[in-house]
């Protein structure tokens, strides 16, 4: 590959911030372009977001106002790549794919003098991948996948307890310790670098974890007596997605590119296992109206995301990119623990490369976040809600650093 080309390439290894605020717990995009560069290449980057994610309680359940609840928070990501031959590749790719960090702070919906409601949730992954590339433009490529979860959950607030027996719920705690599982992904690339031209799929399966999730209750009742008493484990299984990857050369030193990413997330949905066997008992309320119980967190659709631009060499030291994207989300209404749908942003970024054989970039993000309706579990797929989060931002940084040696 002439070093032009090479040079216009690199604009696209250094979008930062690209998933950072993206449906339900997905973070990071979970990119594999750092495996499809060119010879041997490593990259380390890391990404912060700033969100600001008010709301209003509704009528009916003593109209409020819900101060930011979106907690900032970072996460890392890096990469290595070996060309071993002509034809076979090797490479590792280190990323913090899902995670959540909300905490809420003087809504009597979802506070109260036991604490305050909040989660926090944060995964790894370890991929390693083999690339086969039988012809020139041609990669395949397939690998393992290690993951580990960890998180907790606490519930405060008349948001979840009031005159019924779901009131209880307000005192729950569940604490899930560190586990660790592996999974798969597969994939093909097709490029024709003389134009910049670069096409990628890549599949990555659901993980399955099975775990022994701490639960307890600061609350009173029968309700409580159980949370605070069962034991048993838990399936938490991380969504199978597809991510489908395009760039092309549109004219001299410029390029076009394009992301477009699914995760399963309708499929997915948490019950703890004391949990459970509450909401079941709670369920079976006339005024719940849930006979099987309900999920601690649970989405109603997939997410569909884009995010597309375009990158310019603007010497041989300078590149720059600009792009927009959008999110589907996950649904809406949707659990208080996530309350926004989606997003619009709109993204700048800069490069600047000392040597031919590296670079640093930096960039940021504007997001516009979803307009949403908060529900709690014993809500999930009813019109009722606790909230309402409207005109909603955050604020994306992100910086790489890359080598080509």
């Amino acid at each position: 590959m002439k070093l032009k080309h090479l040079s216009t390439a690199m604009i696209l290894a250094t979008l930062p911030a690209t998933g950072v605020f993206a449906a339900a717990l997905d973070r990071s995009g979970q990119s594999v372009s750092a495996f499809l560069q060119p010879g041997n290449y490593f990259e380390a980057g890391i990404s912060v977001l700033d969100p600001t994610v008010k709301g209003q309680s509704t009528a009916a359940t003593g109209s409020q106002n819900i101060s930011d609840m979106g907690e900032d928070y970072q996460f890392y990501n890096a990469a290595l790549k070996l060309q071993l031959t002509d034809y076979l590749s090797f490479g590792l790719i280190y990323d913090q794919p899902f995670g959540a960090d909300a905490e809420y702070h003087d809504s009597t919906l979802f506070t109260n003098t036991a604490g305050n409601t909040k989660v926090e949730v944060d995964t790894q992954n370890i991929s390693m991948l083999f690339g086969v590339q039988p012809i020139k433009n041609v990669n395949l490529y397939a690998g393992g996948v290690y993951q580990t979860v960890k998180g907790g959950v606490q519930l405060r607030g008349a948001g979840y307890g009031g005159a019924t027996a779901i009131n209880t719920f307000g005192g729950y705690n569940a604490d899930i310790p560190e586990d660790s599982a592996a999974g798969w992904l597969v994939g093909a690339a097709y490029q024709i670098p003389e134009i910049a031209l670069k096409a990628s799929v890549t599949y990555r399966s659901e993980i399955k974890h099975k775990v022994n999730i701490d639960e307890s209750s600061v609350g009173v009742g029968p309700i409580a007596a159980i949370l605070n008493n069962a034991t048993g484990s838990t399936d938490i299984t991380t969504p199978q997605s597809v991510n489908l990857d395009l760039q092309t050369g549109i004219m001299a030193n410029t390029v076009a590119f394009a992301n477009v990413r699914w995760v399963n997330w309708k499929d997915f949905a948490i019950r703890p296992y004391a949990f459970g066997i509450a909401s079941n008992i709670a369920g079976a309320n006339p005024a719940i109206n849930k006979p099987n119980g309900f999920d601690l967190v649970a989405y109603t659709d997939d997410q569909w995301s884009v995010n597309a631009g375009v990158g310019r060499k603007l010497s041989e030291q300078w590149a720059g990119n600009v792009s927009v994207g959008w999110d589907s989300g996950a649904g809406n209404p949707i659990t208080t623990l996530g309350p926004t749908e989606g997003y619009w942003n709109l993204g700048v970024g800069v490069q600047f490369s000392p040597a031919a054989n590296y670079f640093i970039s930096g960039g940021v993000k504007y997001f516009w976040l979803g307009d949403a309706k908060a529900q709690s579990g014993a809500q999930f797929n009813t019109d009722s809600y606790l909230a309402d989060f409207t005109d909603n931002h955050a604020i994306a940084y992100g910086m790489k650093i890359g080598y080509r040696f």
